[in-house]
């Protein structure tokens, strides 16, 4: 309707999954190189989750657009299946035969054996994705679960992806679904955008749409970022509303009260319905409440002052006011089955002691006085922090010892360091001492969130892009030379161009990120593991996992 007005060669703001409108923030190319990892590896399952409409169905189809013509691609988009409907639709989506009113699952698992074996031997990769995979019941994952248990020497036959929302990953946390969480070789929780993300998003999808101007007003891309709390869904059906009101004004723009009033009709729609939904569950809600309210009133008076002084890795607390026992006087470690908190050190002291452990690694001593953050003070000594939430692959994948926050049974947080990993377990450092603990036992304390320290190259702007020049681009250069057996460049201030932007997105490729050619954080501590011996691992080389 407003298209014309705009000059629009199409709505810039549909909810279809179009990858073409997906906006690659930090978090979707993570999220994407994720997917093109599980995608690559040997089989088994992946797993991408998210709130909804935060732009899971968008990456994975962004995915799809990056496959080999040889891949056998199946695509569910209604599970909600019993597991004989489930099987049926796997052989409908593959192509694959079986007798007419057939019910027998056998027979349903038998045929799709023989399809992942056929194909197999035509040198194809076999792949299906289910969405909306929170609503699997427990018998189809178990199904599922079986189906990847036809295998060569090498690798599965089948590879699972699995998207879904949040409630999916508390389903495969299960005691019931353990074996499938085993299986799972890459996964990535989605958030919705930052609130820097989402000028960039809105500019992004006019600029798709056929437009350069940006219509919306710097208040009402404030305001948009209050309303939606970063959901692109939500963003997407407040600024199609805003722009039916700026056209309907023959106005060229969006103002903030345009956007309001777009919003106010969005919301209302939705909210009257949720409440038409859940009327009669209104005064069950109400007294739950209630409950919830006073327990959560009597657990914060309790722990408010252990998970205040816990809480924030990053803040002024981390200073270290008493002495520590230093790492290099910890024995040898010793092979340990849990992760408790040791009962002799305050819990509150977690995270200094991590961080002087961290520190130690990189053969630096963390001051008990410095008067600042942790990051801060990596900062005096050439390094960054990269704290992020992911799972035990990605973090193997930057390959740098890390502290992660983990939980005891009374939901206590602390802190401990991975030092190292070798085959199926860790040393890690908690407390005063070292020890080895098998991964598994680490990752059921833990829930994603850790730590790094990485080292930027000199005068490191940010993430290099095209066009850039200077020292940060000579170092780049030299970094490529030394993997790529070459010539150094003889410029004294070369320029970021398409020959070593060819360079860098071969190079990101076979590392398994996002092929963009920016170098961000992650592909400069690639970089840094490739070409640097000093560099602190957790070990030796990626082939040793």
């Amino acid at each position: 309707m407003y298209n014309d007005h705009f000059g629009f060669s199409e709505a810039p703001f549909s909810i279809a999954p179009d990858p073409r409108y997906l906006y690659m923030s930090e978090q979707h190319r993570e999220a994407l190189a994720h997917l093109i990892f599980g995608f690559n590896s040997d089989g088994g399952f992946v797993l991408l989750t998210g709130e909804v409409g935060t732009g899971k169905t968008t990456v994975c189809r962004c995915l799809l657009e990056q496959v080999p013509e040889y891949a056998a691609i199946a695509f569910i988009f209604n599970p909600k299946l019993t597991v004989e409907e489930l099987l049926a639709t796997i052989c409908d989506e593959f192509g694959i035969k079986y007798p007419d009113g057939n019910s027998s699952i056998k027979v349903f698992v038998d045929s799709i054996n023989s399809f992942l074996l056929s194909s197999h031997a035509e040198g194809r990769k076999t792949v299906l994705i289910i969405d909306e995979a929170q609503n699997l019941s427990e018998d189809v994952l178990e199904q599922l679960r079986l189906l990847t248990n036809l295998e060569t020497n090498q690798q599965k036959l089948l590879q699972i992806i699995l998207l879904g929302q949040p409630e999916l990953r508390d389903k495969l946390a299960s005691q019931e679904l353990r074996q499938l969480s085993q299986r799972i070789i890459a996964r990535y929780h989605l958030g919705a955008l930052s609130k820097s993300d989402i000028n960039s998003y809105v500019r992004h999808r006019l600029s798709v749409s056929g437009t350069k101007e940006q219509l919306f007003s710097d208040s009402a891309i404030n305001k948009l970022y209050q309303l939606t709390d970063g959901v692109p869904r939500l963003i997407n059906v407040i600024c199609d509303r805003a722009l039916l009101g700026a056209f309907a004004q023959e106005r060229s723009d969006v103002s903030k009260s345009i956007l309001k009033k777009a919003a106010g009709e969005v919301l209302g729609e939705l909210k009257k319905h949720r409440q038409s939904s859940f009327s009669k569950a209104a005064i069950w809600v109400s007294l739950v409440f209630v409950l919830v309210i006073f327990g959560v009133v009597l657990a914060t008076t309790y722990y408010k002052n252990e998970l205040l002084n816990d809480n924030k890795l990053e803040e002024s607390e981390l200073i270290v006011p008493e002495p520590i026992i230093p790492v290099t006087a910890m024995p040898e470690p010793i092979l340990h089955d849990n992760l408790q908190w040791p009962d002799n050190i305050p819990i509150k002291n977690s995270a200094k002691i991590t961080f002087q452990s961290l520190f130690s690694q990189w053969n630096i001593s963390y001051s008990q006085g410095y008067n600042d953050s942790m990051c801060k003070f990596a900062l005096t000594k050439g390094l960054n922090c990269l704290h992020k939430k992911g799972n035990l692959r990605s973090l193997l994948l930057l390959n740098r010892p890390a502290a992660l926050q983990l939980f005891n049974d009374q939901g206590q947080s602390y802190y401990i360091a991975m030092t190292s990993v070798t085959g199926e377990t860790a040393t890690v450092i908690i407390g005063s001492e070292s020890i080895i603990i098998p991964v598994s036992i680490i990752e059921s304390h833990w829930f994603g969130d850790y730590i790094i320290l990485w080292r930027p190259p000199p005068d490191y702007p940010g993430p290099i892009r095209s066009g850039h020049s200077g020292t940060i681009v000579q170092w780049l250069d030299n970094q490529l030379a030394v993997l790529n057996d070459r010539p150094l460049s003889l410029l004294d201030s070369p320029t970021y161009g398409i020959e070593l932007e060819t360079e860098v997105k071969k190079f990101q490729a076979l590392e398994g990120l996002i092929p963009d050619g920016i170098v961000g954080a992650h592909t400069i501590i690639r970089l840094n593991t490739a070409t640097d011996y000093y560099v602190p691992k957790l070990f030796s080389s990626y082939e040793e996992d």
